[in-house]
């Protein structure tokens, strides 16, 4: 294992900085700490349909959890201005207010092991920042632990990109084996129907 510290700048996006961080560089790993703060945080709590969304001065306490070409898994808490702690499953859409310092453990994979054969999962899912329905369909793959890339549109060009591939103008957009198959509701049926499992 190899340590790698990341500063994450005002406006970033906590999760997703992550999730470009490891497909990105094909990177796998950990988190080992973090200090920082956050003008919004948003966090799924156990049993609760939506995620919870928070703003203002936003203190980070713990960020725990993997994060792997294929998604991550995180857990978020933190504290508000009356030093009331709050924390669930870290979302898109938490973002960083003055600045976030991380420091992440990254696997080393030999050549031969079975992570360095691993062929790209068969799922893409293109998003937006902050788009709530965006969120539910990350969570559908999170909940059936399937293998899939993620697509952050940040600009017009990323968003002109994924539209000529898709021919499609919501979002999320869903590929599979390079075929869109999509948004929201398309993968919702799936689901479902049992379809999805074969993905795995």
């Amino acid at each position: 294992m190899r340590s790698l510290p990341l500063k994450l700048a005002p406006g970033s996006d906590l999760r997703l900085s992550l999730e470009e961080l490891a497909q990105r560089d094909g990177i796998s790993g950990f988190v080992l700490g973090v200090v920082g703060n956050l003008t919004k945080a948003s966090f799924q709590c156990p049993g609760q349909a939506e995620p919870t969304v928070l703003e203002g001065d936003l203190e980070v306490i713990t960020l725990n959890g993997t994060f792997s070409p294929e998604g991550v898994h995180l857990h978020l808490s933190l504290s508000d201005g009356a030093c009331q702690v709050w924390g669930g499953h870290l979302e898109p859409g938490t973002i960083v207010q003055k600045g976030v310092d991380l420091l992440v453990g990254v696997l080393e994979q030999r050549e031969g092991s079975p992570a360095h054969q691993s062929s790209t999962p068969r799922l893409e899912i293109a998003v937006l920042p902050g788009c709530p329905w965006c969120s539910r369909a990350l969570r559908i793959l999170r909940t059936l632990d399937l293998p899939h890339t993620v697509t952050t549109v940040n600009d017009d060009a990323a968003f002109q990109a994924v539209q000529q591939r898709s021919g499609m103008t919501t979002f999320p957009q869903v590929f599979i084996d390079g075929s869109v198959i999509g948004g929201y509701d398309n993968l919702a049926a799936m689901q479902a129907a049992g379809e999805l499992d074969a993905l795995r």
